[in-house]
């Protein structure tokens, strides 16, 4: 399997991000647009940086703004991790994209080492092979080698990770990387989500939530791959690829010693979508959770997760609202205030601030979530 070099982790232990995926990653593309400045800033508040130099955080004139949050941040696409992040707090969600660069010393250390846990059960299965990438079209031809080497792999042996997947939900593309697929001994085809844990201890409910969301997404849009809803043109058109775009010669050699005859990136998705298409791969039919201590590596349990459509398509029409500018973003109802306490951006969180919620609510609210 093939990585770039440009690739970033976007998960991170505290304030809710724990349980998210470890291999969600920034493309080459991402990294420059997801961390370029909000085209309309106003006023702004100050928060402590990782060097404890203070970061100014924009504060948006919402009535005089008629962009969406898809346009002011210069996002062509979301990833499934974003939709996570709001499933538990869509307001601190904001705030991160807001400041993109704000990571506290202790989300970075819990980050490498999910990461390490995720790349040491990768390594299980197949070896990694970096190819140097510079440009957009480069990154995601990469992605594309990955799956076209992947599907024959599953099927001949059973055994899958990090398989990237993306498709067009209400309107938007979404974009993730899937943990594990395996077949289980009776021949079904069962997505595996490992989570890493900093204690000792199952999640609460409500963060188990959020990784049973975000499983479901996986099947989603695995699902709509292997029977032909994902199409070419509904990707170039997300993302702003140019198909004709001649591959870099990293890239085309990874391309030809995978046995693949391209010039182009349009030649490699032609591959793909052709594969997906002829490869007969199945539904998935089972959702599993891990959850995992990061120091021991010691199974804490597993969930099956339900698959529940009309739930799945209702939440993700709720997120899109917010990302398409039809609605505000919103923060935690007062039963969830005990989030605020372990959320960075609680001293300048406009929607908590509204609520008015003293300290000794979250503290109360904390002691009953525990």
């Amino acid at each position: 399997m093939a990585e770039t070099r440009e690739e970033e982790a976007m998960s991170a232990e505290a304030s809710g991000f724990s349980d998210l995926s470890d291999s969600e990653f920034l493309d080459l593309d991402d990294t420059q647009e997801s961390s370029t400045s909000p085209s309309k800033p106003g006023p702004s508040s100050e928060l402590p940086g990782k060097d404890g130099k203070l970061i100014s955080l924009p504060k948006w004139k919402r009535g005089l703004d008629v962009s969406s949050p898809m346009e002011r941040f210069h996002l062509k696409y979301l990833y499934v991790t974003d939709l996570c992040t709001q499933n538990w707090c869509e307001q601190q969600m904001v705030y991160g994209k807001e400041l993109p660069d704000f990571l506290t010393p202790e989300k970075s250390a819990v980050l490498g080492t999910g990461a390490s846990i995720h790349l040491a059960r990768e390594l299980e299965v197949h070896d990694l092979v970096t190819v140097p990438v510079t440009t957009k079209e480069d990154a995601w031809a990469i992605k594309f080698l990955n799956i076209l080497s992947m599907i024959p792999t599953l099927q001949s042996e059973g055994r899958i990770r990090e398989f990237p997947v993306f498709g067009e939900v209400e309107d938007v593309l979404l974009v993730g990387v899937i943990d594990e697929l395996h077949y289980t001994a009776r021949g079904e085809l069962e997505l595996a989500e490992l989570k890493t844990r900093r204690h000792p201890v199952l999640p609460l409910d409500v963060q188990k939530k959020k990784d049973r969301f975000q499983v479901s997404l996986y099947k989603y849009i695995f699902d709509a791959m292997v029977q032909g809803k994902v199409t070419a043109a509904s990707l170039i058109h997300h993302t702003k690829l140019h198909a004709e775009k001649p591959l870099g010669p990293s890239v085309l050699r990874h391309a030809q010693q995978g046995g693949f005859s391209v010039k182009s990136l349009g030649d490699l998705m032609e591959l793909v979508f052709l594969s997906l298409t002829l490869c007969d791969l199945p539904v998935i039919d089972i959702l599993k959770i891990e959850y995992i201590h990061q120091e021991t590596a010691t199974v804490l349990g597993t969930e099956i997760v339900a698959f529940e459509e009309t739930e799945v398509r209702s939440k993700v029409q709720h997120y899109m609202a917010y990302w398409m500018g039809h609605r505000e973003p919103q923060g935690v109802d007062v039963e969830e205030a005990w989030k605020c306490r372990t959320c960075n951006y609680a001293d300048i969180c406009e929607w908590r601030k509204s609520c008015s919620l003293p300290n000794s609510t979250l503290e109360s609210q904390a002691k009953k979530a525990k």
